[in-house]
């Protein structure tokens, strides 16, 4: 697509993309937008910088309704009157910081997060870069005997050991949830773009079916280092009140938490998904 409304500058030619010219605390419009979602296919993570100020709770959920209906985070608590805003915030008390390993979002859904939006409000002096990595280039850089033994293989994502008393002392009292776990493809297919990309993470894949148990561990340990190498990352330094949106479906990310204890918050909404295949 040939842009007329937005900037585009790629962070790197494997992923991520700045984009400029975007002002999303004002009522983005249809033209403007499909160049936009149209960034997002190509560069698999955008980064919006130069925004007038902080997006309010309902702009921020209105942008992401212009993806899909809004997903709900089966541990973490929501701003308060906004059920599908996640307050992401780390400071000198907190006992861990959102999303230090590598990940897709909420893997362990039936239905993963199609993408997601974050928008950081409060940063540290210095530190608090997220990483991102390209699971599209993961895939295709996989040998053709190893794309051929993982074809048709599904993993177990499983979120018991990972939400059990993650957010109590955000005051979240677990007892007697049931946290998420499901059953996708190893190598799924991209909805929108039809391309292959891993999809197994760190955080929430726990075994591969079909597979004994040891050679299920060696698979995933390898494919976890096979994605994680950074051949295949770009690293967003946030400025204060950037956005970045990321797809889940092709992309796994981590935030480093080397700013303690120093204190780092933002708002983020996730679109929801549809069953990997």
């Amino acid at each position: 697509m040939a842009y007329r409304t937005i900037e585009v500058k790629p962070c790197s030619p494997v992923i991520g993309a700045e984009i400029r010219g975007v002002d999303l605390t004002q009522p983005v419009s249809d033209e403007q937008f499909a160049e936009v979602h149209d960034a997002f296919l190509q560069h698999l993570v955008i980064f919006f910088r130069d925004q007038k100020g902080p997006m309010t709770p309902e702009q921020q959920v209105a942008f992401g309704q212009r993806f899909g209906e809004l997903h709900i985070h089966p541990a973490a608590p929501h701003l308060e009157g906004y059920p599908p805003v996640f307050v992401i915030h780390a400071h000198k008390d907190s006992k861990l910081a959102n999303g230090e390993q590598w990940h897709s979002d909420v893997s362990c859904d039936a239905e993963p997060p199609l993408g997601t939006i974050l928008q950081i409000q409060l940063l540290p002096p210095s530190g608090g870069d997220t990483l991102f990595s390209n699971m599209y280039a993961a895939y295709d850089d996989l040998s053709p005997r190893m794309k051929a033994y993982l074809d048709g293989l599904c993993a177990v994502h499983e979120s018991e050991h990972f939400y059990r008393g993650r957010y109590a002392d955000r005051g979240v009292n677990d007892a007697g949830k049931k946290y998420p776990s499901a059953v996708h493809p190893v190598i799924r297919t991209h909805p929108e773009t039809g391309k292959k990309s891993l999809f197994v993470n760190r955080t929430f894949t726990t075994r591969i079916e079909s597979l004994p148990e040891d050679e299920s561990r060696a698979v995933l340990q390898f494919l976890y280092q096979h994605a994680e190498t950074p051949w295949y990352q770009t690293r967003f330094s946030w400025r204060l009140n950037d956005v970045a949106m990321w797809d889940n479906r092709c992309t796994q990310h981590m935030a480093i938490w080397d700013y303690w204890p120093n204190e780092r918050k933002g708002n983020r909404v996730t679109v929801k998904g549809d069953r990997p295949v």
